[in-house]
């Protein structure tokens, strides 16, 4: 039996849509990449408050769950990287704002930081992007663009804290 005649596939495609979408955040009628990053802002305030251990396992899962959500959604929309798939977002941006204490300043600079970022697609982000159409390209090239929004957000920090 395949996923699509599965009887609770409906269940499970609503599922991976919703969860690709960050709860519907991705269905913005403009800037659903923006919107989607936006999931981002609460899930740091209350990762900000974990363990430095749970902190890693938390994000390393929401990059794994990318990875898989990202891959099964592109297929659903026949688009690897649909608009609507905004999951590697709030990947990409829980990465900018990793092991920091939230603040609004902080949770704000690393929003248009980590967007700035996502939308230049400096390499390697853009090798990602351009070259693996799948959930684990989709996932990478906002990981990259989270790293590098992470560094600059930290010598901002550094310099003007």
């Amino acid at each position: 039996m395949t996923e699509d005649n599965h009887p609770e596939a409906g269940g499970y495609r609503k599922l991976v849509l919703f969860l690709g979408s960050n709860g519907g955040l991705g269905y913005a009628p403009v800037a659903p990449g923006t919107f989607g990053t936006l999931a981002g802002i609460p899930a740091f305030y209350y990762l900000s408050r974990f363990s430095w251990s749970l902190q890693l396992l938390t994000l390393a899962t929401i990059i794994f769950l990318s990875f898989w959500v990202c891959d099964v959604a592109g297929k659903y929309y026949n688009e690897a990287d649909d608009g609507r798939i905004v999951i590697d977002e709030l990947a990409g941006y829980l990465v900018t704002t990793a092991f920091l204490p939230f603040s609004w300043p902080t949770a704000i600079l690393g929003f248009i930081w980590f967007r700035i970022f996502d939308i230049v697609k400096p390499p390697p982000a853009s090798w990602f992007d351009r070259e693996m159409k799948n959930g684990l390209g989709v996932t990478l090239d906002d990981v990259m663009a989270g790293i590098y929004a992470a560094i600059l957000l930290r010598v901002c920090l550094a310099l003007f804290s």
